[in-house]
């Protein structure tokens, strides 16, 4: 009788690890007005969507509260003219993000704030600037300095091993044309781009959750078409976009590989078989 039951067991486990066929799409929040009240009502419903109540769990594990990152308890040793490390909201404030550039040479950066007397909203950088972004929390933005593209990857928070998401969202500042985010799944297939609405010298939001069992394990954010440095303007097809709050769900460990699950079988299967040899031996 152990013998018999023992194909089922296997095949109800493998079952349930078969990768399920997605049953509904991924789900768009999208919003763009001249100030933050203009997108705040698509920002609480992606809130909402995302789950874990009012605020947001900074470090550790809080038992899948919604991750929210704003930038503005970032220490000035780390703002701008300083690059803001990539895994600083992996190890500093640990909220399992860690940021990979797109080109070697990029950095990340973090504007200043009005206290530290070196400009706000990346006026150091160009003083056009400080008229084109503006803050949906005030009172610092971020940005790539190199490249307008960057990776966003994700850990279980404060350690090192890789986890996935199933929502993720940035407010822009001064879309024009090119803003959006390319998601991921764990096995880095691709699962859907899509664009954050335009509003010149305004902010836009961007918020995706997945409902049908898909886990993100990248996010591609692409903001802009041209880098901000001194002397880049933006207008006349020039678009300079910095970014404001990140929203995503918690961090979960990422399931087990494809590869893995099938040497798992493989090793299963050969128990089976053993042990059916043996009974026929023992029935002999």
């Amino acid at each position: 009788m152990k013998t018999r039951l023992l194909p089922l067991v296997f095949a109800t486990f493998a079952a349930s690890w078969l990768p399920r066929t997605a049953s509904a799409g991924p789900v768009l929040f999208t919003a763009a007005g001249a100030n933050a009240a203009a997108i705040t009502p698509t920002r609480d419903a992606f809130r909402a969507a995302v789950g874990g109540g009012s605020v947001a769990g900074p470090n550790g594990s809080f038992g899948g509260v919604r991750r929210e990152i704003n930038w503005d308890g970032v220490p000035d040793i780390f703002a701008t003219p300083n690059d803001l490390p990539a895994d600083f909201f992996n190890v500093n404030s640990p909220r399992g993000v860690i940021f990979l550039p797109n080109d070697p040479g990029d950095t990340f950066q973090v504007s200043a704030t009005a206290a530290s007397g070196v400009g706000v909203e990346f006026s150091n950088v160009d003083p056009s600037y400080d008229d084109i972004f503006q803050t949906f929390s005030a009172e610092r933005l971020f940005n790539t300095r190199r490249d307008t593209t960057m990776d966003v990857v994700f850990r279980v928070p404060g350690t090192s091993t890789p986890a996935s998401v199933n929502a993720f969202g940035v407010i822009f500042t001064d879309v024009d044309v090119n803003a959006r985010l390319r998601f991921f799944d764990v096995n880095d297939l691709l699962l859907g781009e899509f664009f954050a609405p335009a509003f010149n010298e305004g902010l836009s939001f961007l918020g995706v959750t997945f409902n049908a069992g898909e886990r993100v394990g990248r996010v591609r954010i692409i903001s802009g078409n041209t880098t901000m440095n001194a002397g880049n303007l933006d207008g006349g097809g020039v678009d300079i976009v910095a970014m404001d709050d990140f929203i995503y769900a918690e961090p979960v460990a990422a399931v087990p590989e494809p590869a893995t699950l099938l040497l798992f079988g493989t090793g299963v299967a050969g128990l089976i078989a053993k042990a059916r040899r043996r009974n026929r031996h023992q029935l002999q």
